[in-house]
């Protein structure tokens, strides 16, 4: 039960992280410098790539409609995460994104097993 809710809470924290870095605002916090067009949707891409692999360890860990419900509340949680983290540490959030995006990753192999 924790492997499913720290790989769905890894996943969307890691989502929601890449698509606030997708924003010129924020991508300029970190680099110093607004996001290419290329880059912005890779982070977009990748991003929603994350929001939605994080519904897998959801509906498996628990059925189908408790787990549709369990992963929108990890959806508000991640972007709770980055909400906070964002205006006083954007270079720890990015790092801690990298982390738990691999992290998740990681878990949810483990998942398949």
């Amino acid at each position: 039960m924790i492997n499913t809710i720290l790989c769905a809470l890894g996943l969307a924290y890691a989502g929601m992280a890449s698509l606030s870095l997708a924003m010129d605002r924020h991508h300029g916090q970190i680099w110093g410098r607004d996001a290419a067009p290329n880059v912005r949707r890779a982070l977009q891409l990748t991003g929603t790539i994350l929001l939605a692999l994080a519904i897998w360890p959801c509906v498996a860990g628990w059925s189908a409609t408790v787990g549709v419900v369990a992963w929108l509340g990890f959806l508000s949680a991640g972007a709770l995460l980055v909400a906070l983290l964002l205006p006083y540490a954007p270079r720890l959030l990015f790092r801690s994104s990298l982390l738990a995006a691999v992290a998740a990753l990681a878990g949810l192999v483990m998942f398949l097993r």
